[in-house]
């Protein structure tokens, strides 16, 4: 199971974060939660194939948590998608849909699957099942109705020990998936092996809670107990607590408080308001309350099992912070060139002129020892002169931008 932030901003994107969007990759199936605008764009950056999306997953009608919802349908019907998709939200997420269509003159290829949660939900409903997962909601406490979800993977069958068996007399291929599916085997001697014999316990399946929009709630809890992944927001710091329960939202506090209650394996903070420029500062916050937790990096794989996972899932792109700098190593970058390096007024050398073909042996000397001087030392008096004036820049520029986002690939494999 790997996980993949598309968007974690809040309400409004900025230069560098995207609309909430979340992308569950299981087993080469795609599960969506919440469809921001720019999501679709954002999985082809991601290195996910939007033809391989199950289901999605709406939390609520915030716009900026559906927007992008139906240019995906319309581009799955221009890539002549042909296998059912599930649409799963409150309800009112069938009429905007096929509002949608209609007022578009699209007419789907595929069927669409509704589920639509009504909004009296005062516990767990299950919206999604099939052989291998299931996904069940439940109501959160927002300034509207919304719902977080978590994904479960079914419990696994147990590993059959092979040298058992072969000494009780298992050696067909039919006989091993009755023994997985817990029946018991007659042999053609008339006896009987018991699965429970051959079967070791069964594997408990990966689980993911997904939990946005909402104050702080026991129902988060009870989502997001024993996860392997809590992915909760965390939009505002602790020192706006008020301003969190005011809008129906977490602070850092409030999600490292349902990760430790949860018992989760790791929490993963995102949905984060424009006024934070730095969301190192908010994790830090998520951090006194537990740990281990993280930032939600967008295109970033977070893995169960990096050791069979890493590299399946390969970003595009990767996100450049809003104010580095272009350009190559140690040039000019782009300034104004005077004979072949950057325009600086140097001070004359006392004892003489730099200017003058001829003076005396002593100035010569200097000359031709500064010269060589440089040439020792590989550099031009220009591209010197360029690199610290870059450096001074750097320097000048540090005063007034103290908080900068790190880069999105920094310290990669932490997960």
């Amino acid at each position: 199971m790997i996980v993949v932030p598309l968007g974690v901003a809040s309400a409004t994107p900025t230069a560098v974060r995207h609309l909430p969007s979340v992308a569950l990759w299981r087993e080469g199936s795609v599960f969506l939660f919440d469809c921001g605008e720019n999501a679709q764009m954002r999985m082809l950056q991601a290195g996910i194939k939007r033809s391989k999306i199950e289901a999605v997953f709406i939390s609520h009608f915030d716009i900026d948590h559906f927007g992008g919802l139906m240019g995906l349908l319309a581009t799955l019907q221009l890539q002549r998608r042909d296998k059912p998709i599930s649409l799963i939200g409150p309800k009112g997420l069938k009429e905007f849909v096929e509002f949608n269509l209609k007022f578009s003159n699209i007419d789907l290829n595929f069927e669409v699957k509704y589920h639509e949660i009504d909004e009296d939900l005062d516990d767990a409903e299950r919206v999604f099942d099939d052989e291998e997962v299931y996904v069940e909601a439940r109501p959160l406490n927002h300034t509207k109705f919304c719902v977080g979800y978590r994904f479960q993977e079914k419990d696994r069958p147990g590993k059959v020990d092979a040298d058992k068996a072969e000494q009780m007399g298992i050696n067909k291929d039919e006989q091993f998936k009755a023994l997985k599916a817990g029946e018991d085997v007659t042999l053609d001697d008339g006896s009987v092996v018991k699965s429970y014999e051959i079967v070791g316990h069964p594997r408990p399946g990966d689980s993911f809670a997904y939990v946005t929009d909402t104050e702080y709630t026991p129902q988060a809890v009870k989502l997001a107990m024993n996860t392997n992944i809590l992915y909760h927001e965390a939009t505002f710091g602790k020192d706006l607590a008020d301003k969190a329960k005011e809008t129906g939202h977490s602070s850092t506090a409030d999600a490292a408080r349902v990760a430790t209650e949860a018992q989760t394996k790791l929490l993963v903070i995102g949905h984060f308001s424009a006024r934070y420029t730095n969301e190192h500062d908010l994790l830090k916050e998520a951090r006194d309350g537990f740990y281990p937790a993280w930032i939600a990096n967008e295109l970033r794989p977070i893995f169960t099992d990096p050791t069979h996972e890493r590299g399946i899932i390969t970003p595009k792109v990767e996100l450049n912070e809003l104010n580095k700098k272009s350009g190559g190593g140690g040039g000019s970058r782009g300034k104004k060139s005077y004979k072949g390096g950057s325009k600086k007024k140097f001070r004359s050398r006392k004892g003489g002129s730099r200017r003058s073909s001829s003076g005396s042996s002593s100035s010569s000397k200097s000359s031709d020892s500064g010269s060589s001087y440089k040439k020792r030392k590989k550099y031009g008096s220009s591209t010197y002169s360029a690199n610290i004036k870059d450096k001074k820049d750097d320097s000048d520029s540090s005063k007034h931008r103290k908080i900068t986002p790190r880069s999105s690939y920094d310290d990669f494999d932490r997960f």
